[in-house]
Formats: C-alpha cells, sequence, structure tokens
C-alpha cells in the first residue's frame, strides 16, 4: 500500500497506523485512529441522527465496518475521509429503516426487538463471544479504553466481569433488547479488530 503524495502529514500519520493495524495486528494503532476520530464521528452522528444513543451506536458501527474492510482502503483520499462516507452511508441507512419502522431500538418502546432477544439463551454465549473471552485482557483495553463510558461499561460488565444480560439489565438500568443490540454492535468492532490481530500472531 503505497503512501500518496497527496495526502497531507494528518492522512500519512493515518496511513501509518494502518499499515501496523493490517501487517501487524497492533492493537494499539487501531486504538489510535479511535482516539483520533470517535469525537468529530460522534458529533456528526448526533446531528444527523438528533439521538445520542443512536449516535453512540453509529459511532461504534462505523469503525466496525471501517476495521472489517480495512485491507479495501486505499490511500488516494484520506483515512478521515473514507471512514466518514462509511458512517454516513450508513446512518442514512439507518435512518431509512427507522422511519419505516424497521428499527425499534432507542425509540423509547423497543418492545418488538426485545420478544426476538428473549428468545436468545443469555447463559450461551455464541462463537464471537467465546472468542473474545479467549483473547488476552491486556490486547482488548488498548481499544475498549478509548470508546465512550457507556459503551466501555457495557464490554467491562459482559466480557471482564462476565455478567449475563440480565446482571447487566439491572446494572445500568435499561431494556434487555438495547443491551443485546449495543454489546452486539460492540463484539463486533472489538471481533473484527481481535480477528485480524490472531491471523498476524
Amino acid at each position: 500500500m503505497e503512501v500518496s503524495s497527496q495526502l497531507t502529514e494528518k492522512g500519512q500519520r493515518d496511513h501509518e497506523l494502518i499499515i501496523r493495524a493490517l501487517e501487524k495486528g497492533d492493537q494499539q494503532a487501531y486504538a489510535q485512529l479511535v482516539d483520533y476520530y470517535r469525537d468529530s464521528l460522534y458529533f456528526m452522528m448526533l446531528k444527523m441522527t438528533n439521538n445520542q444513543h443512536d449516535a453512540d451506536d453509529l459511532t461504534i458501527e462505523a469503525f466496525g465496518k471501517a476495521f472489517k474492510n480495512l485491507k479495501q482502503y486505499t490511500p488516494d483520499y484520506a483515512f478521515s475521509t473514507w471512514l466518514f462516507k462509511i458512517a454516513s452511508n450508513n446512518c442514512i441507512d439507518f435512518m431509512r429503516k427507522k422511519r419505516k419502522g424497521d428499527i425499534t431500538l432507542n425509540t423509547g418502546s423497543d418492545d418488538a426487538l426485545q420478544s426476538i432477544t428473549q428468545q436468545i439463551p443469555a447463559s450461551n454465549p455464541d462463537p464471537e463471544e467465546s472468542y473474545i473471552k479467549d483473547q488476552k485482557v491486556d490486547m482488548m483495553r488498548e481499544v475498549v479504553d478509548r470508546l465512550k463510558p457507556h459503551y466501555r461499561k457495557l464490554i467491562e460488565l459482559r466480557y471482564f466481569k462476565e455478567y449475563s444480560y440480565e446482571e447487566i439489565v439491572e446494572e445500568l438500568d435499561l431494556p434487555l433488547g438495547t443491551v443485546k443490540a449495543q454489546l452486539f454492535r460492540a463484539r463486533e468492532f472489538l471481533f473484527n479488530i481481535l480477528k485480524n490481530s490472531k491471523e498476524k500472531i
């Protein structure tokens, strides 16, 4: 992946981090990318959705999609441009589905989602959860520490303290459907990073 001469100093910095992330599975490189763009991405999502919870979810989802497809990034454009385009497109899709009533998250009533997610056993982790729990804690901390407090708390309770969904619901006073949906997004985000790192070990 050659560095474009058109990239700014910031763009070249990001490109070096991407190379470290892809070629070495460097957790700190991923964490730094999150750190650099988390707040500005969040405020863009907040402006588009006018909903803090949706903005939180969409921010972490955008990073998840970007890191999952990081090999497709080319330095013809700045990483920030590519990331914000992913986030913007994802947000537009989300808002379109929400207007149609296909999404019930964070609207004050997520009974529909909750009725579906209640069918999923909370005590049996799926393969992705098992994979995450098997990883060394310090590998995850680099990225988890950069997340917004709300997500950091969810992940710490589920993966570090091994709370059940029901215990998290009680601890944070959130609907079960919301907890599961937000953990799903956070888990996919972490899984993509850890999977890529393991391939490099």
